[in-house]
């Protein structure tokens, strides 16, 4: 497997993890954490033991575990284990074959870097997957692997609902799931949520002209605040990418 800009790293195809009694705890606990409570794997519905060999395989310094996540028009959303010794963390991005660079998302981990997406791209992502490419086509895993990217100050009433509908198809008993839900909708442990509105026609302060349809953040800590998504695409290529994250509308 290849990323542009890990090309020298181990990576290894992760999307049987999943699979792993264990997987969604080890990967989501620390996103549930909320101010009152420190989360444990119960809160999944999971065993500790389950939830400490998922994690190993998450972080395995030798095997870095890459889940594709692909969507319209030829984009994959990428989660990658960055398993380094001294600074692990993940890295969320987007590629395209036409593309020289890969779009920056988020980064989590000692050098954090986000929100990466609106609600509304998460939830267009997690529905349109293109089944003609590699990687992982369910709905509930493509979100539940993208919700830590989220940082939206604007979620809808029924995003808990939404949440808790994928955790359920992920295997949490019913009674655990809305509780859950709402603390991973709840005060991200990383950033604050951002407003997300349609990029205008003006440069950003300090930023690039920027290309319409495309959402722009307006948190700091973001790589999509004043940045354009993917660096160095075409207009063309920014306009299937917006209608791709369902904000721009088709011809």
């Amino acid at each position: 497997m290849r990323i542009h800009g890990f090309e020298n790293a181990p990576l290894v195809d992760g999307e049987e993890l999943p699979a792993l009694p264990g997987f969604w705890a080890a990967y989501l606990l620390w996103l549930s954490q909320t101010e009152e409570y420190d989360p444990v794997p119960e809160w999944f519905g999971a065993d500790g033991a389950d939830t400490d060999a998922a994690w190993l395989a998450l972080t395995d310094e030798d095997r870095w575990p890459v889940f594709r996540i692909p969507f319209g028009g030829g984009h994959t959303a990428v989660v990658l284990g960055c398993n380094l010794p001294d600074d692990p963390g993940t890295e969320y991005l987007v590629t395209h074959p036409e593309w020289d660079r890969t779009g920056h998302l988020a980064s989590v981990g000692g050098h954090q870097a986000g929100p990466g997406l609106s609600w509304r791209e998460l939830v267009h992502i997690a529905r349109t997957p293109d089944p003609g490419a590699p990687g992982i086509h369910a709905e509930y895993a493509r979100l539940l692997l993208l919700l830590p990217a989220l940082g939206d100050q604007d979620l809808p009433a029924e995003a808990a609902g939404v949440v808790a509908d994928a955790l359920e198809r992920a295997g949490i008993p019913v009674e655990l799931a809305p509780g859950l839900a709402e603390a991973l909708l709840a005060d991200h442990p990383l950033w604050e949520p951002a407003a997300w509105t349609p990029a205008t026609a003006s440069p950003l302060s300090g930023g690039q002209e920027p290309f319409l349809g495309i959402l722009h953040c307006d948190e700091p800590m973001s790589p999509r605040f004043g940045v354009r998504l993917a660096q160095g695409i075409t207009r063309t290529q920014s306009d299937r990418l917006a209608r791709a994250l369902g904000t721009w509308p088709m011809p």
